[in-house]
């Protein structure tokens, strides 16, 4: 071949020459009709025009794109602008790169647990590709078997709806860990009945309570319990030992307060009662990670001025 112009016909050898392409790729996309041969040699070798080069640039571009073969042939033909196949490819890949950026975080959390079973992989798999709509599901099934029957605090159950686990569009490895270890624990048959056990013991408080405090009033005695205790595990003073009995003693005068009970022996044995019921760190637990899915701000935990205040009643 002398030059392009004209009518200067190219073999496969010639454009494979030209455009970098395997000889084997053109020969296939021209047995599809995508660049079909402008004529053939007297020994039946296939000839392109010179325009067949713009056309496999074309076609090659749009296949390391990922785009089918069938949707090539649609814009050869113009059935289908560059641009209406560019916009539907970008959707579908947008869609692909958030499920492999859940493979991702799936794969992290594997690996930050150090150790998983192959069925633990795909389970946390599955429970990753959940929707918003089976998310909720999982959760509002969890509150239902949980706390049916019992007489709860009004407002309770509702507040537990209200609080579903809600990922964004593309959530952070963290996000993902946590939605998977709150799909976990909600599943548990022991977290289930520990934490029936303890609302049913709330509702009998409730019963031997003469006023039911305001929301308000709770979220104040719990901040009260942890600064008290928090300060005297600063000052090093064991929840056991003779030093901590002001503490204790204030602490648990403000709960009779709280409670509109008579401080006393027996309301110390009752508040015991009552923390313990209380007592399982898995419900703390349940509240950090919806709050790590949602981007809630970080609350400070309850439970070790809790665990402060058993001990130091159970000594006492």
């Amino acid at each position: 071949m002398a030059d392009m112009a004209g009518d200067t016909l190219l073999t496969i050898g010639e454009l494979a020459r030209l455009t970098g392409l395997p000889v084997k790729t053109i020969r296939f996309w021209s047995d599809e009709g995508l660049v079909p041969p402008a004529d053939r040699t007297p020994a039946g070798y296939r000839l392109y025009q010179p325009g067949a080069l713009v056309r496999l640039g074309l076609i090659r571009t749009m296949r390391e794109l990922g785009i089918g073969l069938a949707v090539i042939r649609q814009v050869l033909a113009r059935e289908l602008t560059i641009c209406e196949v560019a916009e539907a490819h970008a959707a579908a890949l947008e869609v692909q790169i958030r499920s492999l950026r859940l493979h991702q975080s799936v794969l992290r959390t594997v690996a930050g647990r150090g150790t998983a079973t192959s069925e633990e992989i795909q389970l946390m798999h599955k429970l990753a590709q959940l929707s918003a709509a089976q998310r909720r599901q999982l959760i509002t099934e969890f509150i239902d078997e949980t706390f049916a029957g019992l007489d709860v605090a009004p407002g309770f159950v509702s507040m537990m709806r209200s609080a579903m686990p809600d990922l964004p569009d593309e959530p952070a490895q963290d996000q993902v860990a946590a939605w998977v270890e709150l799909a976990e624990l909600v599943q548990d048959p022991g977290f289930r009945g520990s934490l029936r056990r303890s609302a049913a013991a709330q509702a009998r408080a409730r019963a031997e309570t003469p006023a039911e405090p305001s929301r308000e009033a709770h979220q104040a005695m719990a901040a009260l319990l942890r600064e008290r205790a928090a300060a005297a595990s600063a000052a090093g003073i064991e929840p056991g030992s003779p030093a901590a009995r002001p503490v204790t003693d204030e602490i648990v005068a403000a709960y009779a307060g709280h409670c509109g009970r008579a401080n006393g022996p027996a309301f110390r044995a009752w508040l015991l009662d009552q923390l313990e019921a209380g007592s399982d760190a898995r419900y703390e637990r349940y509240w950090q990670l919806l709050g790590i899915i949602n981007g809630w701000p970080v609350q400070p935990s309850i439970t070790p001025a809790a665990e402060w205040l058993i001990t130091a009643l159970r000594s006492a």
